[in-house]
């Protein structure tokens, strides 16, 4: 049986801050909107027929009076905090799934106020403290929760699935913070092929449905299951410790920040022992004389030995090191005795704080004397290199497989280029491969008539592929099972010649081996490979 979960919902709560800060009566009709389309809706606008999904023009035709007011993620995570701090009294523990909604453990908490239903009153009556409504539900499993939380329903024990049966599939957008565009997909083909409630769902064979849909559709069926399962990620109300120095004049040396790294370091340290804390992450920011601020976050999990004063100083000087490079290059362009941009202001900020022994380990155990000596070796070459000199890989939004791939410097947290859950029209179907190639190999794709395989304008192959050659003519392949092609057209919008025409066509192997392969001005390119 799943864990027992609470939700605490805030109705229209993008609304309500929005209107808060522009100060909109409660009474008026209101929407945020994206710049494109509605994204939430106040009650009074949902009575004049303005829903979710509008463009703003069909919005202001239903509701000509209708306030409109921006999106703005920052504004709600603010302005939600003291609804969290509210709901943290009741609670010593909570998780903000988002802006607007709550989620915690329900069988201790109930426990200790009485009953799940005086668990429910407090927190709607701490809620209400702060001018703000709200609805609890409670259930076997985190998708039941949020649910029941729209219907202000505590589900008995042992009858989630019971309870989700007769709802609309369309409920599994409300369970998301992101991917919400793979989510509307995934409910509006469910709802074509005659799947309409969650209960329709359950019934179905789960190694079916992950068969067809993937992960998404296996996550739904969980949920439609009441078995979407996981431990809430506590939140608790400690600060963040944050330590700063002004340097005074301008520091332009990094022999000059080395004093300020080690001091800051000792500070910070020193407060987090007083306050008997720990942390996930170190924010390092530096402000130039140009009004420029530097930012970059760093886990401290293991990467800094515990958050030991020694190595936080040695990441503090290697960012510095970096920052200061780079800003001198940038400004002379050239490499021969650079001036770095001085600096006005340094400053070390703890994130992710939780007191000292609730930081979450490693499932199989601590690191290994070979994880932490190769740690220190990573450091040590990007202390005489740089941080630029090693790099990660992670995945970032595109359309070309190589465009998937975004290098970090490692150990840091930096966002990628591109959003991974936009829309990315023409983009290869999953599954991704694993390994992409840093430059494609020529081949010769041939098909039953022995020929060289071409793909037409209408994405015709001429003949069907039937064996692959490489360039040197000693190596070659059977094709025992193809797919596609797949068109992908870009920046076609740009100057003559700029517009890239290629089609991805993937092929299993006589060897055993999965390959994408693309076609790009009649020459066949061997791009990755699969597992």
């Amino acid at each position: 049986m799943s864990a027992r979960t609470a939700a605490l919902w805030v109705p229209d709560w993008p609304v309500l801050a929005a209107m808060s800060i522009e100060r909109v009566p409660p009474h008026a009709p209101a929407a945020v909107h994206d710049g494109r389309r509605i994204t939430a809706v106040s009650a009074p606008a949902r009575r004049q027929g303005v829903r979710r999904g509008m463009r703003r023009r069909a919005a202001q035709q239903c509701c000509p009076e209708l306030a409109l007011l921006p999106a703005d993620h920052g504004r709600d995570s603010r302005e939600f905090e003291p609804v969290a701090v509210a709901a943290e009294s009741v609670v010593a523990g909570i998780e903000v799934a988002r802006p607007g909604l709550i989620l915690l453990p329900a069988a201790g908490a109930g426990r200790y106020h009485g009953s799940e239903h005086v668990l429910a009153e407090r927190l709607v009556s701490a809620v209400a403290e702060v001018g703000c409504e709200a609805q609890v539900g409670m259930a076997d499993g985190i998708g039941a929760a949020v649910i029941a939380a729209r219907a202000s329903t505590l589900v008995p024990v042992g009858t989630t699935r019971q309870f989700l049966a007769g709802w609309g599939i369309g409920e599994l957008r409300h369970l998301v913070v992101g991917a919400v565009t793979e989510v509307d997909a995934l409910v509006d083909l469910l709802i074509r092929l005659g799947v309409r409630t969650l209960g329709d769902l359950a019934r179905l064979p789960r190694a079916d449905v992950a068969a067809r849909f993937g992960p998404g559709g296996e996550w739904a069926h969980r949920v439609a299951s009441g078995e979407d399962d996981r431990p809430t990620a506590l939140r608790r109300p400690e600060p963040d410790v944050a330590v700063a120095q002004d340097f005074d004049p301008p520091v332009e040396r990094l022999e000059a920040t080395a004093f300020a790294a080690r001091s800051l370091a000792e500070g910070l340290n020193a407060a987090m022992v007083v306050a008997g804390v720990g942390c996930g992450r170190v924010q390092i920011s530096a402000t130039t004389t140009e009004g420029t601020e530097l930012v970059r976050t760093w886990r401290t999990d293991t990467a800094l030995g515990g958050l030991s004063v020694p190595r936080l100083t040695d990441r503090v000087r290697w960012q510095l090191d970096g920052w200061l490079t780079a800003r001198s290059l940038g400004r002379t362009g050239m490499g021969d005795d650079p001036e770095p941009a001085p600096l006005v202001r340094l400053a070390l900020r703890a994130e992710e704080v939780v007191a000292v022994g609730a930081e979450q380990g490693r499932l199989w155990g601590q690191a290994a004397g070979a994880d932490l000596r190769a740690q220190r070796a990573v450091h040590r070459v990007q202390g005489l290199l740089g941080a630029e000199a090693v790099l990660s890989a992670r995945v970032q939004g595109g359309r070309e497989v190589r465009d998937q791939v975004h290098l970090v410097p490692w150990g840091e947290e930096v966002p990628p280029a591109r959003a991974v859950d936009a829309p990315w029209p023409g983009r290869l179907p999953a599954p991704a491969p694993a390994t992409v190639l840093v430059a494609p190999q020529a081949v010769q794709l041939c098909g039953t008539d022995g020929r060289r395989v071409q793909v037409d304008a209408r994405l015709q192959v001429s003949a069907d592929p039937a064996m692959v050659w490489w360039p040197d003519g000693t190596s070659q392949s059977e094709v025992t099972g193809w797919a596609g092609p797949w068109p992908m057209i870009q920046r076609w919008w740009g100057a003559v010649g700029s517009a890239s025409r290629s089609v991805y066509l993937q092929a299993t192997l006589g060897d055993g081996r999965a390959v994408l392969l693309a076609l790009t001005d009649g020459v066949w390119t061997l791009e990755a490979t699969y597992d």
